[in-house]
């Protein structure tokens, strides 16, 4: 079975791949047959060598009919799911791909290069990936599993994975010029290097920075007695997925003062939640700095005010800070997570400053939420959801479509008489 993750040492390697992926991208693929192919790839993704990859049960989900399909008929309107061409008055319109798209994944979401890849290639594209090192070996597993599907390369054939060290500039800079388009996600430093990449003057370059989410409940709700373990278990599902390393991991859970309300009990609830994930889902490893970034966290939250609390097992396998304040502490990450009180939702809504990307909610009244969520995306939100759903991947991300950046909206104004006619009546 040949291999899909590739030990990449010279420029000329790169430039060979991306010469076969674009021939590649030339070849007709309509939406519903890339579909098609991804569903038996995400249907495939069992067994012991895939199930321990952290966000495998969700990458199954993203690769389903009932999620593709969809998406890419916001994006892309009704007539691109069957690959034609759409009316626009006396003109007609299609989408095609670009070419190449080259993919630069960030290391701390282990199924982020497959995630990243599929959105090229249902667009018609074919993918340029490097693979951090440390991911190499679960994208390997992942791709095998696409290998065993997909008998005729349909997908497979427009996928290159290229492993390299991220300090061989050479490497990197040749693969920023073979490309079409880009996806670029990651952290700040990084983002900003890969951005002053050389590439194309006509390439499209899409980055996800370094961003982070927030969680909040209204009084009504952390104080429903019916409904706290439910929610607790929710906001216990968003800290674990991902190590609470992804952008749109929360970390921090504003809840709104109510009267009659008590803290310590939607506390207690919260850790028994996070007892119950954490039996579920152990951590096999942790690295000793985050253990040490973890516990100096709970130290100085201790220490800076004789009103805060904290509620942690001996190890540092979660940890809850309760205090009061509409300001995001630092973060701390490793399933640390400040529950602050604060007299109104707005309060850190209002101080948000375009770094937040995603805020989970649960608020009992509809025109309440409807107006949070309106004052979050006036100050830079953008993705509002529920609890328990902030790592769902979909379009729009970062406020952008996933596909249609890297497709061109080609535009045929027919050269001969009653070719519109001929459309309008089909």
């Amino acid at each position: 079975m040949p291999e899909l993750v590739h030990r990449v040492d010279s420029p000329g390697q790169i430039s060979a791949a991306a010469q076969r992926l674009r021939a590649a991208s030339r070849l007709p693929l309509s939406p519903q047959r890339a579909i098609d192919a991804l569903e038996r790839w995400g249907t495939a993704l069992r067994g012991a060598s895939v199930d321990a990859v952290p966000g495998v049960a969700f990458l199954r989900l993203w690769l389903r009919r009932g999620t593709l399909e969809p998406l890419l008929q916001r994006e892309l309107g009704a007539e691109a799911l069957r690959g034609g061409w759409s009316q626009e008055h006396n003109a007609r319109l299609q989408a095609f791909p670009i070419g190449v798209v080259g993919h630069w994944p960030a290391a701390n979401v282990e199924i982020q290069p497959i995630l990243s890849l599929t959105c090229s290639l249902l667009g018609g594209n074919s993918a340029l990936v490097r693979v951090p090192t440390s991911l190499v070996e679960e994208t390997r597993a992942l791709l095998d599993k696409l290998r065993e599907v997909d008998g005729e390369d349909l997908l497979a054939g427009r996928i290159f994975a290229a492993s390299f060290p991220h300090e061989r500039l050479d490497l990197q800079q040749a693969m920023a010029a073979a490309v079409d388009g880009a996806m670029i996600w990651g952290g700040l430093e990084a983002v900003t290097q890969l951005r002053a990449l050389p590439f194309p003057h006509w390439a499209r370059v899409l980055a996800f920075g370094p961003r982070l989410s927030v969680a909040a409940m209204d009084a009504a709700t952390w104080m429903s007695k019916p409904q706290r373990a439910s929610w607790c278990q929710r906001i216990a599902r968003d800290l674990w997925q991902f190590d609470q390393q992804a952008c749109s991991s929360p970390q921090a859970l504003f809840l709104e003062r109510g009267a009659g309300g008590d803290v310590d009990e939607f506390v207690a609830a919260l850790a028994a939640a996070l007892r119950q994930e954490n039996s579920l889902h152990p951590r096999r490893v942790i690295d000793p700095a985050l253990t040490s970034a973890i516990c100096a966290a709970r130290a100085n939250w201790l220490l800076e005010d004789g009103e805060h609390r904290g509620v942690f097992p001996p190890g540092p396998d979660w940890t809850v800070l309760v205090g009061s304040g509409a300001a995001i502490p630092r973060p701390t990450q490793g399933r640390t997570l400040p529950v602050l009180l604060v007299e109104d939702l707005n309060d850190p809504i209002a101080a948000f400053d375009g770094a937040v990307q995603t805020l989970g909610l649960a608020v009992a009244d509809a025109k309440k939420e409807e107006a949070l969520a309106r004052a979050a995306g006036l100050n830079g939100v953008d993705r509002v959801v529920k609890l328990g759903r902030m790592h769902v991947f979909g379009s729009p991300w970062d406020g952008v479509d996933l596909v249609r950046p890297m497709m061109r909206l080609v535009r045929h104004m027919p050269s001969h008489d009653g070719v519109e006619e001929e459309i309008v009546k089909k």
